[in-house]
């Protein structure tokens, strides 16, 4: 039987301000989280607060869903985080809006597909302080670079997050 999701008003990776780093004005900013940041399960009962790579994976997937829903206007079909080392990988599939999709069909192959990575890229750039704070915040390690791509054929987005170092976890739990 699965454990209840603890959730502490006083602990600092659950500050009802911050939202993924965001300070959104919005009923998320000042609600309880549906899946709070600091822990995927009791730790705080059992005075445990480090995370297990999976589920510091499992928050990165979590807060680019919502940043793609809240930011970009339409979240992903499946999204995928990898930490290896000092690095997050993040795989994004069906992330291409209607209008995306027939923009990219409707303009030639090379002049839809620039104008969709040059918005998308404009879009992440902007964003770019805002997606830093969150990796940082999940991670607790200070993010050095993002990198970005999207592909016109395949509706597959890929973020690269290059942290200042590998990120502590405990070792999850071997059946």
């Amino acid at each position: 039987m699965a454990r209840a999701r603890s959730w502490r008003p006083d602990c600092p990776r659950n500050t009802p301000k911050v939202v993924w780093g965001i300070g959104l004005a919005r009923a998320d900013a000042v609600r309880r989280p549906t899946a709070p940041l600091c822990c995927a399960g009791d730790f705080h009962a059992l005075g445990v607060t480090m995370r297990t790579q999976g589920e510091i994976e499992a928050a990165i997937c979590a807060g680019m869903r919502r940043f793609e829903q809240e930011y970009m206007g339409r979240g992903p079909k499946d999204v995928h985080a990898h930490l290896i080392g000092d690095l997050i990988v993040i795989r994004l599939k069906g992330v291409l809006t209607v209008a995306e999709q027939h923009l990219v069909k409707t303009l030639s192959a090379e002049k839809g597909r620039d104008l969709l990575k040059q918005v998308r890229t404009h879009l992440v750039e902007t964003a770019r302080p805002l997606m830093n704070a969150m990796i940082a915040e999940i991670a607790g390690v200070d993010v050095l670079s993002l990198h970005h791509d999207i592909s016109t054929v395949t509706g597959e987005e890929v973020v690269l997050f290059t942290l200042a170092e590998a990120p502590p976890f405990r070792e999850g739990r071997r059946a």
